[in-house]
């Protein structure tokens, strides 16, 4: 895995490929002068900043840094939550970079949660073709997963995610001063990202989780052992052609979930439960044993997330025919052979998921 620097009691961990970057983690990062500043780099004259209305002060006090450094700070607020990814959004965004003279050489800074850092994102990646991209992540899930790996997108009707683009950051903030503020069920909806990384490829997490379900003794340590996974797979497979796959466990029910449910689920609820039917999957396929599958429902619920899901199988069936990892008419799935084995399961029988459903639904 990804061997973290340590600097000034910050833990900075690095993400490689053609553009290599740094997952800052730490205190007070967005008080401390000259933190967003230094990622940008001096070139950026102009710097969108990016966030909703729950995150006004925190982008106030970065584009107060920004701005005492000399550069023009344009303040841009979008939707909270899913409502941001969206097309007109994202338009919006373009039209306001335009009629502010923004360039190639200008930047966008992320403030919020994943949605917001998908939203901003996929409007760095589309204006001008391409400009710096800063994120600073204010929830756990943000922390762990939307903020790192590069992936940009919004939603459609039709699905979560299907419009998007693969545009790394120049840098992310995680400073976990933020969590302070973060509502208990937005923590723990974090947690179900943090516990996925766990299942696929590092065991010790769980130990953590089980030991202290709340995630408050381990905070700083769940957070650096979440960003080192999903660090060292998208180093390896920036672009998803292979391993980085599997960092989708849980995610094809998931989004099919939050899809039906018109994106009223939180995002962590979705993938617990997604994460409950694959390990049934895998079950009734012979691949992991009864043990680990129990240990998913025991370890999630004692997080206080779901190990259940209601409602008719055919809607998620069909949605889940147009996830981003279905390849023709062929379901791929992300299962365990075991604890820290994932594996891509290709077009199940349709008899199998059905009863894999059954027993989420109980």
């Amino acid at each position: 895995m990804s061997s973290p620097i340590l600097t000034s009691g910050c833990t900075r961990i690095r993400i490689g490929g053609d553009r290599p970057y740094e997952a800052v983690v730490g205190h007070g990062l967005t008080r401390e002068a000259g933190e967003t500043g230094r990622v940008l780099g001096a070139e950026p004259l102009r710097v969108a900043v990016v966030h909703s209305r729950a995150l006004l002060a925190t982008a106030r006090r970065i584009a107060r840094e920004l701005t005492d450094e000399g550069r023009i700070v344009v303040s841009l607020e979008v939707p909270e939550g899913e409502a941001a990814k969206d097309m007109t959004v994202v338009v919006g965004l373009w039209r306001a970079l335009a009629d502010a003279g923004f360039t190639r050489s200008d930047a966008v800074v992320a403030v919020g949660g994943g949605a917001t850092t998908d939203l901003a994102g996929f409007a760095a990646a589309g204006w001008l073709r391409g400009v710096r991209l800063v994120l600073v992540p204010t929830t756990l899930l943000g922390m762990v997963d939307a903020a790192i790996g590069g992936k940009t997108a919004v939603n459609l009707p039709q699905g979560k995610n299907l419009v998007g683009a693969f545009h790394p950051p120049a840098g992310v903030l995680c400073d976990l001063d933020l969590l302070d503020t973060l509502p208990p069920a937005d923590y723990v909806s974090g947690l179900a990202e943090v516990i996925k990384a766990g299942f696929i490829a590092d065991p010790e997490i769980l130990r953590l989780v089980e030991d202290d379900p709340a995630g408050a003794v381990h905070t700083r340590e769940l957070v650096e052992r979440a960003i080192r996974v999903k660090a060292e797979v998208v180093t390896e497979d920036f672009r998803e052609d292979g391993r980085r796959e599997h960092l989708n466990y849980g995610h094809t029910l998931g989004h099919a979930i939050e899809r039906v449910a018109g994106y009223r689920v939180r995002h962590g609820e979705a993938v617990a439960a997604g994460m409950v039917f694959a390990a049934e999957l895998a079950r009734l396929d012979g691949r992991l044993s009864a043990a680990d599958t129990q240990r998913h429902r025991t370890l999630l619920a004692a997080a206080g997330l779901p190990t259940t899901h209601g409602g008719a199988w055919a809607p998620l069936r069909d949605a889940m025919g147009i996830d981003k990892k279905t390849r023709g008419n062929r379901l791929r799935f992300v299962v365990l052979d075991a604890i820290g084995r994932p594996a891509l399961f290709t077009a199940p029988d349709e008899d199998l998921l059905r009863a894999a459903y059954e027993r989420l639904a109980r």
